[in-house]
């Protein structure tokens, strides 16, 4: 497999693949999460490690485990890890359906995922299997994710998550069957006259109902970003 290693920093670096990259969602939802330095955190299906690498550019976790089902994937982000010489991500081979050993049950502060947007049978289907287990819930749903994400975290602990607008009510269901209070979404068009494409939710364990809807993030500018997202990209940046 060809690796290539895409530049965060003068220092960090993620180590990319066609299996397993990522985009633009991974810069808004580890900025939405609001993540800080004293929090424990875990990233859920972490692919290529994009959200822990990300968060490592400016006041990072006191720890993250980066958890994946796929081993090619937890190998890019070894990779990444390395060439970045970080401490504080910890790799884990798993499926987030099965805790492994040792996990942090009830201990963590923040969880998060870019779950497959898709259910299984939706769509056209890559022929990749690693982008399959990516867009399509064929390893696991929204359901496991938060279930799952409800065990991990202590009591007022934070789930945060992205997917597409027409899975809104799935992901709340989820949410709320699962001990887990929608408190925060946004939503993210590419301008204003466009109608979003992906929605961020942040959910708590065990918190009374009240769900805060934020301001719209628009992505484009014209021919450029919006001042906004230069500077979601931007976060940390030496």
């Amino acid at each position: 497999m060809e690796y290539k290693y895409e530049k965060l920093t003068e220092k960090i670096y993620v180590c990319a693949s066609v299996e397993h990259r990522f985009g633009t969602d991974a810069f808004l939802l580890t900025y939405f999460s609001k993540y800080r330095q004293k929090d424990k955190v875990c990233d859920l299906g972490t692919g290529c490690g994009i959200i822990p690498l990300i968060m490592q550019k400016n006041r990072s976790p006191k720890i993250i485990y980066a958890v994946d089902i796929q081993e090619n994937a937890v190998e890019q982000l070894k990779l990444g890890i390395e060439k970045s010489g970080v401490s504080g991500i910890v790799p884990i081979c798993a499926d987030l359906r099965e805790l492994w050993q040792d996990a942090p049950i009830g201990q963590l502060d923040l969880v998060t995922c870019n779950p497959p947007y898709f259910v299984e049978t939706a769509g056209f289907q890559s022929a990749l299997t690693a982008q399959r287990i990516a867009r399509h819930e064929v390893m696991c749903n929204i359901n496991d994710v938060c279930r799952t994400a409800e065990k991990l975290l202590k009591f007022g602990g934070r789930l945060c998550i992205c997917n597409r607008p027409e899975r809104l009510s799935d992901v709340i269901y989820a949410m709320k069957s699962n001990n887990i209070e929608p408190k925060r979404v946004r939503f993210v068009s590419k301008n204003p006259a466009e109608s979003p494409w992906l929605f961020l939710i942040e959910g708590k364990k065990g918190s009374k109902p009240f769900m805060q809807i934020e301001p719209q993030l628009y992505v484009r500018d014209g021919e450029g970003f919006t001042d906004e997202l230069q500077q979601i990209y931007n976060t940390g940046k030496e």
